[in-house]
Formats: C-alpha cells, structure tokens, sequence
C-alpha cells in the first residue's frame, strides 16, 4: 500500500514520504540546496534547488569494466576534460566518493 502524507502550508504542498534514493552525486557529494522564491512583491516561498543528475555508464579501462554513476553535468564535463580514472582518484583521495563505486 503507498500512503502519502502531504502537509499545506502557504500554498505549497511538501511530501513527507522519504526518497527512495539520495540526489546525491555519486562523485562530489554535492546535494540540493534551499532557498526562497521571491515574488515581484517580494513575497518568499520556499524553494529546492536541485541538481541537474544523470544516470551514465563509464568505461574503467585500467579495470576492463563498466560502471554506473549518478553524476551532476558539472562533473561530467570534468569527466570529459580529465577522464574517469583522472576524477575517480581525485575524489577518493578527497574524500567525497560514494562508498562501493569502485
């Protein structure tokens, strides 16, 4: 059975139901941040700003294999600019890798 619970306040309606995944980065780390919309009349609500993630498959050829990350498009152009292998380590040694990605 699926029950949602939403909650009305000022005109917007949050879901209280937990995500089932993370939007996370699975490299960075970086999540969504809050904020506030604001009107002409400078009325504020609040706001999400989430990340721009997408689901691609990299190729490790130091490993011979394929692996699956959810990734930002900031982090795919550094990808791009640097290889996988190249941000793969940097972000390990950073700290910020998702455990069991590699």
């Amino acid at each position: 059975m699926n029950t949602r619970i939403f909650v009305v306040f000022r005109k917007t309606h949050y879901n209280l139901q937990p995500n089932k995944m993370a939007r996370r980065d699975d490299i960075t780390g970086a999540k969504a941040l809050n904020g506030y919309r604001s009107s002409h009349a400078n009325n504020k609500t609040k706001h999400r700003f989430h990340l721009n993630l997408q689901t691609k498959r990299f190729y490790i050829p130091e490993e011979d294999r394929w692996i699956t990350l959810k990734v930002t498009a900031k982090t795919l152009r550094t990808i791009n600019k640097n290889g996988i292998s190249a941000v793969l380590k940097q972000a390990e040694a950073a700290g910020t890798l998702k455990k069991g990605v590699i």
